[in-house]
């Protein structure tokens, strides 16, 4: 069954009236008439309000249960793709997921967050926040994917790395920065998606690629608008009005407002009420962006991606400046 968030309720309710009278029938030529007419008022609310969402709207859509994850694009997307265990150093963390795989015939590194589909999941995979062991495999597996001259490709869904008191005994921060100075300094093609949420350095430490795109309802900030509304207005969620929102609005989060301010690359257009209602023309879209993205960047000589990269983040915020 469809979950429909709360700014959905009017498309919920067409929808549910479509779906009682495909149940129910009665006449069939008056049905269908009724059908096609409830379809298309759902159609066109759906497109005014999915063209009219604000910051934190898109937030909630990053963030919906049953948005496409890592695990489904790798089942839409990719081929033979063969997940590697361990950082050789402490142990395995199911929040970072990574291997060799093909895609649209061409073989690359596919390293991406998975937050999990269902309680269960969510649980083992952390719900996407990764441990240092996590972002330790990765750098392992982008130096595999050097030696063998692979385009690296991630897929970035996270909230944030995992903030707890064993991370932080492990050497969280060190991890983190680590793996962002091995994105920066590899010799292969790198390129990164903000598939879902793009949270603070834990997803920095995976995005710091010659090419950055995001899904169009995707968000990337520093922080959350949670966490963000916290610290400047003491805001405590579940007491009064919640300031997330305007927090969100402040902070330009959106794949739409990084494109304008020159931090990603480029925005891949979702499908019709986002990402979550056809995972299937997602990953289709996503796969052209990737493959452009690639064939663009195999032109250049490793020394030439490490100069594009380091490039490419020093300009960030140069924009207007004299």
């Amino acid at each position: 069954m469809q979950k429909y968030l709360d700014f959905e309720k009017p498309v919920a309710e067409l929808e549910g009236r479509i779906e009682e009278l495909r149940k129910h029938g009665g006449d069939k030529e008056t049905v269908a008439n009724e059908i096609a007419r409830l379809e298309a008022r759902a159609h066109d609310l759906l497109k005014d309000t999915y063209l009219n969402l604000t910051r934190w709207q898109k937030t909630l859509v990053a963030r919906h249960a049953e948005r496409p994850h890592f695990s489904d694009y790798v089942r839409l997307l990719a081929e033979d793709f063969t997940p590697l265990a361990g950082d050789r150093s402490y142990g395995e963390d199911e929040a970072i997921i990574g291997g060799p795989a093909r895609v649209r015939g061409r073989s690359i590194m596919l390293i991406g967050h998975e937050k999990g589909s269902d309680t269960a999941s969510r649980v083992k995979h952390n719900f996407g926040m990764a441990n240092p062991e996590g972002y330790r495999k990765a750098i392992r597996l982008m130096d595999m994917a050097e030696r063998f001259n692979l385009p690296v490709v991630t897929l970035v869904d996270t909230p944030g790395a995992y903030p707890g008191r064993g991370a932080e005994e492990r050497g969280q921060a060190e991890a983190i920065a680590t793996c962002t100075e091995k994105c920066l300094g590899l010799g292969a093609p790198t390129v990164a998606v903000i598939v879902g949420e793009g949270g603070s350095g834990g997803a920095v430490a995976l995005a710091a690629a010659n090419k950055v795109l995001m899904l169009e309802h995707a968000v990337y900030s520093v922080i959350s608008p949670e966490g963000c509304a916290s610290i400047l207005w003491k805001d405590a969620q579940g007491k009064g009005e919640s300031k997330a929102p305007d927090a969100a609005e402040a902070m330009k989060i959106s794949a739409a407002d990084l494109k304008a301010l020159g931090v990603i690359d480029g925005v891949i257009a979702e499908p019709l009420g986002g990402a979550h209602r056809d995972p299937a023309m997602t990953a289709e879209r996503l796969g052209d962006a990737i493959e452009s993205a690639i064939e663009e960047l195999e032109l250049l000589a490793p020394d030439e991606l490490r100069r594009h990269r380091r490039d490419k983040f020093l300009a960030i915020g140069r924009a207007g400046l004299s």
